[in-house]
């Protein structure tokens, strides 16, 4: 069964990132109400941003009064820095101690928001080959694996409260906004196609729009329950994204390989981000009813690339 009740409120706590602000458009398209958790309190058109401080552990009890589902997206850029030792605690500290700020506050005022959906990532595998890797998968021994299984475990505490808790595991987002694609196109609008090391490791991709229908999917649908791999059916290797950029674009690439060392020496720990790939699974999500729009990475590339998403 499929709810579809009108003018309920969620609140995304790092609604103003890449996701959160297209999520929360197509939330207001879709006829929620939505409101954001932020550092700072403030309007932008019709999204109220309520604010909460982790560091004084505060948050503004009149957002969670108003939040009938809670999508939990905020964290500190992965691969926006080098890791330090000092970034790798706000990586995890800023997913594992927000989600349990919120959850602290919610049992104080022992309220139980219908749907709590958090991010994860496929980083939680690890490095996983050629292998199709499906939920039921170990993790990885890798920073990346340890960070998504801190992030999963804060959000499955939210069944404590009587939550329908969702997570939703993220490849790259396909989107020009932000993210990896820009960054990897750059170099493929003047006819050089950059793949990582060997271009052989996976990319699990997804277009922001399904990514954000799946968040919106995992409110609605009331069996949904657990684990999903958000990404779609057809992962491709380093290499096959980087040329279909090209195709997307319209462009005859020249391959320049960026080699395993060079960027070692460059990323540090960091290079397993993209040095490391992973083969997943769509079929846990789809079994549960999700229709991927953009299900071929060449259409889903021109779509971002046209519309601008």
């Amino acid at each position: 069964m499929v709810s579809m009740t009108a003018k309920e409120t969620v609140l995304i706590t790092g609604g103003s990132g890449l996701v959160g602000a297209r999520l929360s458009q197509l939330l207001l398209d879709a006829g929620y109400q939505v409101i954001h958790l932020g550092r700072k309190k403030s309007r932008s058109g019709s999204i109220l941003t309520y604010q909460w401080d982790l560091k004084k552990g505060t948050i503004e009890v009149e957002a969670l009064l108003r939040a009938d589902h809670i999508i939990h997206l905020a964290g500190a850029g992965v691969v926006d820095s080098r890791w330090t030792d000092e970034r790798k605690k706000e990586i995890l500290s800023s997913r594992v101690d927000s989600a349990n700020l919120l959850l602290t506050e919610l049992k104080k005022m022992q309220l139980k928001p219908i749907t709590f959906v958090s991010a994860s990532a496929v980083g939680y595998y690890g490095n996983t080959g050629s292998a199709l890797v499906a939920e039921d998968a170990e993790p990885g021994n890798d920073f990346l694996a340890e960070v998504c299984t801190a992030w999963e475990n804060a959000a499955k505490q939210f069944e404590e409260i009587g939550s329908r808790v969702v997570m939703l595991r993220t490849g790259i987002v396909l989107s020009t906004k932000g993210g990896a694609l820009p960054k990897t196109a750059a170099p493929v609008k003047f006819g050089i196609g950059a793949t990582l090391g060997d271009g052989t490791q996976y990319v699990p991709w997804i277009h922001i729009d399904d990514l954000c229908g799946q968040y919106i999917y995992a409110i609605q649908n009331e069996k949904m329950k657990g684990i999903y791999n958000a990404a779609a059916p057809q992962p491709v290797t380093n290499k096959e994204f980087t040329d279909s950029i090209g195709d997307a674009l319209g462009k005859k690439t020249i391959n320049a390989p960026a080699p395993a060392f060079v960027l070692k020496l460059a990323m540090g720990e960091m290079a397993i981000a993209v040095l490391g790939g992973q083969r997943t699974s769509s079929k846990k999500i789809q079994d549960a009813g999700f229709t991927f729009h953009f299900a071929q990475l060449v259409p889903a590339l021109k779509d971002v690339f046209e519309r601008g998403v």
